[in-house]
């Protein structure tokens, strides 16, 4: 994983090296971070990819956030680079607070999203992109001790998003629809699979109103498996976005993530900035 991140920063210097870095598209159109790495909402990857790119240019980005909820804490930081607006590439660092047993769980995670067809504006067709997440828990002791099988896995997603312009009376509206193929407990903080392992299937989506060039507001939704028969919930939220220039994003957002390892009612907030180079 170290190496990924020092490919990262040397793909960063080398930008600034050759100017390579873009600020096409529409203002807030590539959203913000999602809290595994990749472009789209914050629980929720989108079908367009992180950052400012167009065909002709090369963009980077990165974020760090945190969501703190009644008995844990998820501080995520992550970076993005968008090739031609053709491939994503991802590597976040996650730290999961248990406050319960006053320990931190850690995991990383490596992505990678292509385009497939279609474009988030100027199709009538959605922008559709096919997604992968290889995950890997490093602290797995909790994991194991609650049932899941493995400490690493493999996320493929395939979503579809579109962005109509003054759609609802005069005001722009994006909507994503994700399908995930994914075994892992609490996006992997609580490992991978386990006895109870059933629908692997899950679907996400996202829909928010731009109030102006600058901000909107949203709502997400996530299905997540119940490998481990601890009555694992889906997550929801509320979000509103900020974009002030194309360089910044600050997200802040109401989250409900209901049972979390049996304990319930963990519902809190979810604070992230992002930056676009």
């Amino acid at each position: 994983m170290n190496k990924i991140t020092n490919t990262f920063c040397s793909f960063l210097l080398a930008c600034f090296s050759v100017n390579c870095l873009a600020e096409g598209k529409i203002l807030a159109t590539p959203g913000v971070s999602q809290i595994e790495g990749a472009g789209g909402g914050g629980i929720v990857p989108w079908a367009q990819l992180a950052g400012y790119a167009t065909q002709e240019s090369v963009s980077v980005s990165a974020a760090c956030g945190r969501v703190t909820v009644k008995d844990f804490a998820l501080n995520t930081c992550g970076l993005q680079a968008n090739f031609y607006d053709r491939l994503e590439l991802s590597y976040a660092k996650q730290r999961f607070e248990v406050s319960p047993l006053k320990l931190d769980l850690k995991q990383s995670i490596v992505g990678a999203k292509i385009k497939l067809f279609g474009d988030l504006v100027y199709t009538q067709m959605p922008q559709v992109s096919l997604g992968i997440q290889k995950k890997k828990l490093h602290t797995s002791d909790v994991a194991f001790s609650l049932g899941a099988e493995k400490d690493s896995g493999t996320d493929v997603y395939i979503a579809a998003s579109k962005l109509h312009l003054g759609f609802i009376n005069g005001y722009n509206w994006l909507w994503n629809i994700t399908a995930r193929h994914t075994k892992a407990n609490e996006i992997g903080l609580l490992g991978f699979d386990g006895a109870h392992s059933s629908k692997k299937i899950q679907f996400e989506a996202s829909t928010a109103i731009m109030l102006n060039r600058h901000l909107a507001l949203g709502v997400e939704y996530r299905q997540k498996p119940d490998n481990l028969n601890l009555g694992e919930n889906h997550w929801k939220d509320i979000f509103v976005a900020w974009f002030p220039n194309k360089h910044l994003s600050l997200t802040l957002a109401y989250v409900d993530l209901g049972s979390i390892a049996a304990i319930e009612q963990q519902t809190g907030w979810y604070l992230s900035t992002m930056w676009y180079l």
